[in-house]
């Protein structure tokens, strides 16, 4: 008897020390398509359990609640209902955690360990590095219409002068003025080249981001649009600047702004639309999705079931008048019906982009609206391996449009072997990004400063 009770005391004891190596601090690695994300668990004992929260350093968020925590057998399970997921780990006898973070239906291994954990680091070649060869100035930009002000640096060949100039506009998401993506600053190194070509440039950090006040969340295009207006308007108060040779440069996004203002603008001399879209927003989303599930080796069958929801959505979006809370439900109505009661996740993320005030609006925003009022020389680019605004279909519609309006300077140019970001690359996949050593393609920065010298001569 009193062998059984020394076992029995021996298993409760190591089961007290193997539930307390589970609590403290934890720090992992989270890789998935396109980035690299540090996550930290916090687990702390309770009289009935375990609770926890996580943080999120590279997305400055901390203190995310995990609405339930057990510790069963060395087994972790988390379940994180403020990310829509949950994880499922071991607990090895080398001190560390290996399991899975399980998110709208998708799994990706998440390890965790005591020691602190780092990002890998790849080379950024090109990246232009301290004392500049020229003058940059740290500015404010007042959009008075909407009562915000805008950071930004503008940059000039020299501190005197009076220079052509263009401002860089960022693509869609909230965007720093280097558009700095995955370690990437795409817009830094177009900025050096630009300067160092003669032209002054200025990069703004959006509304409600970086050092720009303002709320991005409730932002349309539109919006957008006002916000690169007011930096035409600054451009036209400094003396370094060449009144009539203020131009824009657009990606993404930023390639529909830039025609969007140029449309009834005279104080913009030309626009270089690189990535821009040409198709209705609703049709480039569709195929964008098309395009990057077929990369990615969704079947067929998949991709076609997956258009055809998506398409039912948009078209309840363009036929729609108003985003009220009634056009809301009948979206997470349509949604639920489409994906059945057991894909609650994709329900609401799928609503939520599609109600979303940019989401919306973007659907339903048609380039060709704005590009035939386009009078000045226009430049568009694309990658043929760009998988979000595929090359062809695009500038084919922005070229047709200008021309059938009238527009006598247009170029459109599909360069070999380049994705969205303008990198040379192998796939065009958005999972190559950030491991891409390149930043901005030599080739690409040629096309466009060759092309601007020829306008701003």
């Amino acid at each position: 008897m009193k062998k059984i009770i020394l076992i029995l005391t021996f298993v409760l004891t190591s089961s007290a020390i193997f539930g307390n190596e589970i609590l403290g601090d934890w720090n992992g690695l989270l890789k998935v398509p396109g980035a690299q994300l540090r996550v930290v668990i916090h687990i702390v004992k309770t009289e009935n359990g375990y609770t926890a929260t996580m943080d999120s350093p590279d997305q400055k968020a901390t203190g995310i609640p995990v609405a339930k925590t057990t510790f069963i057998d060395g087994v972790l399970k988390l379940e994180i209902e403020a990310v829509k997921g949950s994880y499922e780990g071991t607990l090895n006898s080398n001190n560390t955690i290996r399991g899975k973070l399980t998110q709208n239906g998708q799994s990706f291994e998440l390890n965790f360990s005591r020691e602190i954990v780092n990002k890998e680091v790849h080379a950024r070649p090109q990246e232009p590095q301290t004392p500049f060869s020229y003058y940059t100035e740290e500015v404010k930009v007042e959009n008075k219409k909407d009562k915000i002000t805008l950071a930004g640096t503008l940059s000039l060949p020299k501190k005197e002068g009076s220079f052509p100039a263009v401002i860089l506009i960022t693509g869609s998401g909230a965007q720093n003025r280097d558009e700095e993506i995955l370690g990437h600053k795409s817009f830094l190194v177009l900025s050096d080249y630009l300067v160092k070509k003669g032209f002054a440039v200025l990069r703004m950090d959006d509304r409600g981001f970086g050092e720009s006040t303002g709320k991005f969340k409730d932002a349309i295009t539109l919006d957008f649009v006002n916000d690169i207006r007011a930096g035409v308007a600054y451009l036209k108060t400094r003396n370094e600047i060449n009144k009539k040779k203020i131009g824009l440069i657009g990606h993404s996004e930023g390639g529909l702004i830039a025609p969007m203002i140029a449309a009834d603008s005279k104080d913009v001399a030309f626009i270089l639309l690189l990535a821009g879209p040409g198709l209705r927003g609703d049709k480039l989303l569709l195929r964008q999705n098309e395009d990057l599930q077929r990369q990615s080796g969704v079947s067929e069958k998949e991709i076609r079931k997956d258009f055809e929801i998506l398409k039912g959505a948009y078209d309840l979006v363009i036929a729609s008048s108003v985003n009220d809370e009634k056009f809301k439900k009948s979206i997470e109505t349509y949604f639920e019906s489409k994906l059945g009661a057991e894909n609650v996740d994709t329900t609401k993320q799928y609503t939520a982009f599609v109600t979303d005030n940019w989401g919306y609006d973007f659907l339903k925003i048609n380039p060709a609206t704005y590009l035939e009022k386009v009078k000045c020389p226009v430049l568009a680019l694309n990658g043929n391996k760009d998988l979000q605004v595929a090359a062809e279909a695009n500038l084919e519609i922005i070229k047709k449009t200008l021309v059938k309006a009238g527009n006598k300077n247009v170029t459109a140019k599909i360069l070999p072997d380049l994705n969205h970001l303008f990198q040379e690359c192998q796939t065009g996949s958005p999972s190559e990004y950030e491991t891409i050593e390149q930043t901005f393609s030599p080739i690409a920065l040629e096309e466009i400063s060759n092309w601007l010298l020829v306008q701003t001569k």
